[in-house]
């Protein structure tokens, strides 16, 4: 049975203090949406840094917030703790994020350094991308109240969370956490079964490992790969799913039509499909052929303005 498919706990922390455990560049977002919600937030980073970047991404991303309709403030309404104690964060934190750095040790220090001192009803939710849950509920004593809360990058601007929960998970945590999430608006998804990379990271990858392989074998080049997506099918992915895509394109027989028409198109492409390997020598083709150096702020908030555009006309 998935932990989603229990009855939900009766205390849905829908409000009060939120902690962001790390300030890096998820943490921060994290930290601006949370605000934007009305939430206080308690965030721990141990860089002397953090409360000046903290604050200069909640300033940057606030326009952006309020163009989305998640908030409808000038300013942060909730308070913002900078903590160098993750004890002192998530003191009295009814949700907390976890966006430390993904080395297993570090996660697994701060959970038995918090573990004790949590609200015995807190959801912890970790926004690891390549570890496991399992994995990450080595570091625990009681892992019941632990799920995996990932999200797409920047959290503040892209809706998607993906949720997971297993057997160790107590009943109704992974409900609580996808309330919590859709609270301060987003949207989620539930994982079901255990497998590197979740839902949203095997898609994207798939799709890369493909733009590689047309790379290598000369079929276009990397410029030209990346127009295709995006005006392409990148366009469409952006208002409905695949599936649901192709169910349209089947006429008035809709999916079952489909499929008949194109099942053996698609198993020749299937068969055809590459398998390259990300190394030095893919790597270097793939940065020469792109053309650009470091990373251009004009061009991230080109990406900023565009994605904002899309979302809002999509998830308004």
């Amino acid at each position: 049975m998935s932990p989603s498919d229990e009855a939900p706990e009766p205390r849905a922390t829908h409000s009060g203090r939120v902690a962001a455990l790390g300030g890096g560049l998820i943490g921060r977002s994290w930290t601006a949406l949370f605000l934007a919600a009305g939430r206080s937030v308690a965030v721990y980073d141990p860089d002397p840094a953090t409360e000046r970047r903290v604050r200069e991404t909640v300033e940057s991303a606030w326009p952006v917030l309020r163009e989305l309709g998640l908030t409808d403030d000038s300013e942060p309404r909730g308070d913002l703790d900078i903590c160098r104690d993750p004890r002192a964060a998530v003191d009295g934190a009814t949700f907390v994020q976890e966006s430390i750095p993904e080395r297993l040790p570090l996660k697994h220090e701060l959970y038995a350094a918090v573990e004790p001192v949590l609200d015995a009803q807190a959801v912890v939710a970790s926004s690891a991308s390549g570890l496991t849950l399992s994995e990450l509920q080595g570091g625990w004593g009681d892992p019941s109240r632990l799920v995996l809360g990932h999200p797409f990058n920047p959290p503040h601007l892209i809706p998607l969370v993906e949720v997971m929960g297993n057997e160790r998970t107590a009943p109704g945590v992974v409900a609580t956490a996808r309330r919590f999430y859709e609270s301060v608006g987003k949207v989620t998804i539930e994982v079901r079964r255990e497998v590197p990379g979740h839902v949203a990271n095997r898609l994207q990858a798939a799709l890369w490992r493909e733009a590689i392989h047309l790379v290598n074998e000369g079929v276009a080049t990397v410029e030209d790969v990346d127009k295709a997506v995006a005006s392409g099918p990148g366009l469409r992915w952006a208002v409905m799913g695949p599936t649901l895509l192709f169910h349209l394109g089947g006429d008035d027989g809709g999916l079952a039509t489909f499929c008949e028409r194109y099942a053996d198109s698609f198993n020749r492409w299937w068969a055809d499909l590459g398998d390259p390997r990300l190394d030095a020598a893919t790597a270097r083709r793939l940065v020469d052929g792109l053309g650009a150096g470091a990373v251009d702020a004009e061009l991230v908030a080109r990406r900023d303005a565009l994605l904002t555009a899309v979302v809002a006309a999509t998830h308004g």
